[in-house]
């Protein structure tokens, strides 16, 4: 069966790919938008660069209003500050925040129009240039035709999709990412692991999306845990910046499942971090669906070297699960109730999460059938 494969128009990998880039910035237009927050405002990643582009003679206004995960608020007054200072093309500089939140500006400069009205459609309409500069490696949006915006006013985090949305421009320079804490190191990693996972064991996978998956998963389980413990190796950075953006370019063309699925309801319910709610549900989503692709499953453990000759599919799988528990406790990641969520308030929302949770389509890529009455009972298994 045929199948088309997107990624994004041009990639700049490796240390100082923003200094290769540069010459490339230059035709993208005359003033652009650098969307971002304060945090790389503070470590001067903002200013580095300003002096690009400044290099180059291209104008440029910063929007550093970003904190947190992106809300509908958020983009109007990107899109504001866009318009009325006449800019013609877009620059997403931190982590997936950021960048969402300039593909969502950039879809609302084309497209016009409330951001609302855009959820679950496919956006046609180019957007301006788009050129991404990801400081974290874990969401993969630098490789992605999605943006997902919280509606602080439904509390629903809602994904807009489109292959307008893909950046003309991806930037991987580790060196941004060098300054990202543990905590976020962590959570940001396991994020791009869930990515390869899911896209690996999707219904929608197909041959080259598993290609970029198991190289991702690969590198994740050998690069992370060095990146956590020791910030300023470099060459776990780099590592695991390839890693996150094979990841995003595999689950772009494959889909995301079950996990991300039940993931972006507590993100806009309780306002944990994208990855770090991944990360909390892997071990139960996992085990859940397992059985539906224990072919699959199997393959990943083999491919990180747990499995042996000998296991039967079923017996590979469960060692690719306990290796990923394992990585999850090294990493330190909490449980719902460890990171302050109240269990009664959490099981009075369970049917609007898993509500929306298939709303949201994902869970339908799972190998295995999926029902609403399937997400509740994870969801219950979580408190």
């Amino acid at each position: 069966m045929a199948r088309e494969f997107i990624m994004p128009g041009q990639i700049f990998t490796g240390s100082n790919a923003l200094d290769l880039a540069q010459e490339k910035l230059r035709i993208l237009g005359n003033k652009a938008l650098i969307v971002t927050d304060q945090v790389m405002v503070a470590l001067k990643n903002v200013d580095y660069l300003e002096k690009i582009l400044s290099n180059q003679g291209i104008s440029y206004v910063v929007y550093d209003g970003i904190s947190g995960e992106p809300t509908v608020q958020m983009i109007e007054e990107g899109l504001a500050l866009y318009q009325n200072e006449k800019c013609d093309f877009l620059i997403g500089l931190g982590g997936g925040s950021p960048i969402d939140s300039m593909k969502a500006i950039g879809a609302l400069v084309a497209n016009g129009g409330h951001i609302t009205e855009y959820m679950g459609k496919v956006l046609k309409k180019q957007t301006p240039p788009l050129v991404v500069i990801p400081t974290t490696a874990g969401t993969g949006s630098e490789a992605t035709q999605f943006t997902i915006i919280t509606d602080e006013v439904n509390n629903v985090k809602m994904l807009l999709k489109g292959p307008a949305l893909m950046p003309e421009i991806a930037i991987i320079d580790p060196k941004f990412t060098l300054t990202a804490p543990p905590s976020v190191t962590a959570a940001t990693g396991l994020d791009a692991l869930t990515h390869a996972i899911e896209a690996f064991t999707s219904r929608k996978a197909q041959s080259l999306s598993d290609t970029f998956a198991l190289a991702a998963i690969k590198k994740i389980f050998k690069y992370l845990p060095v990146a956590f413990k020791q910030g300023d190796h470099v060459n776990a950075r780099e590592n695991m910046a390839n890693a996150a953006l094979e990841a995003g370019i595999a689950f772009n063309n494959a889909s995301v499942t079950i996990v991300h699925g039940m993931s972006r309801p507590i993100g806009a319910l309780f306002h944990v971090p994208h990855g770090l709610s991944n990360a909390m549900l892997l071990k139960e989503c996992l085990s859940y669906v397992m059985d539906g692709a224990y072919e699959r499953f199997a393959q990943l453990a083999c491919e990180i070297g747990v499995a042996v000759i000998g296991d039967s599919q079923e017996v590979a799988s469960e060692k690719f699960l306990r290796a990923l528990e394992s990585l999850c406790k090294a990493l330190e990641i909490p449980t719902l109730a460890e990171y302050g969520i109240d269990k009664a308030e959490f099981k009075e929302v369970i049917d609007k999460m898993a509500y929306d949770a298939m709303e949201s389509g994902s869970p339908q890529n799972t190998r295995k059938e999926i029902s609403i009455e399937d997400v509740k009972e994870i969801y219950a298994r979580l408190v």
